[in-house]
């Protein structure tokens, strides 16, 4: 009997409702349940403006490894289940983003590229967010990113560059 390999993936976690770090913690505790899943670490957690919306409620984001038996797609499904589990609530009538109890994001699959309607690896803005790129330099700055052929650590520069020059910040490292 052929056993599934194993697959290094990382996850990035948000909140801005309720009680954000407790949230994450349960759901990546949560996430570690599943059989087919292995927790390997989760990063600091960092406190974040909200990024492409308006809100008042500030972001607590993380990013967790984890090993996974489970395909893409299947990984996908039960990060969706996870997040309502948690209370997330989606709004398709309503545009763009929102606020959110529990936000659970693929950000890498082992090296896949994968462009479906359903799931785009790697995660499309990734390089963009330094509220994803600081945690996940954290966990493994030499990670190569398989589009675009840059480490983590170079892609952090690259966006810490372009923030700065935009005069904005909006992200500090807190406790769990």
């Amino acid at each position: 009997m052929d056993v599934p390999s194993s697959s290094s993936v990382f996850i990035g976690l948000g909140s801005n409702l309720g009680n954000s770090r407790s949230l994450l913690q349960e759901a990546w505790q949560t996430l570690g349940q599943h059989p087919d899943i292995t927790l390997h670490a989760l990063s600091s957690p960092y406190r974040t403006q909200p990024v492409g919306m308006e809100s008042q409620h500030w972001f607590i984001n993380a990013v967790g490894q984890l090993n996974t038996t489970l395909s893409p797609e299947a990984l996908l499904d039960l990060l969706l289940a996870t997040e309502q589990q948690f209370g997330r609530v989606r709004y398709p009538e309503r545009q763009g983003y929102q606020d959110r109890t529990l936000d659970l994001d693929l950000l890498l699959y082992a090296d896949n590229i994968i462009e479906t309607t359903r799931l785009i690896l790697p995660h499309p803005a990734m390089h963009e967010r330094l509220f994803v790129l600081i945690p996940l330099a954290e966990l493994d700055r030499q990670r190569t990113h398989p589009v675009l052929k840059k480490t983590v650590g170079e892609l952090l520069a690259i966006a810490t560059e372009q923030e700065s020059q935009k005069g904005k910040k909006g992200i500090e490292q807190v406790s769990w």
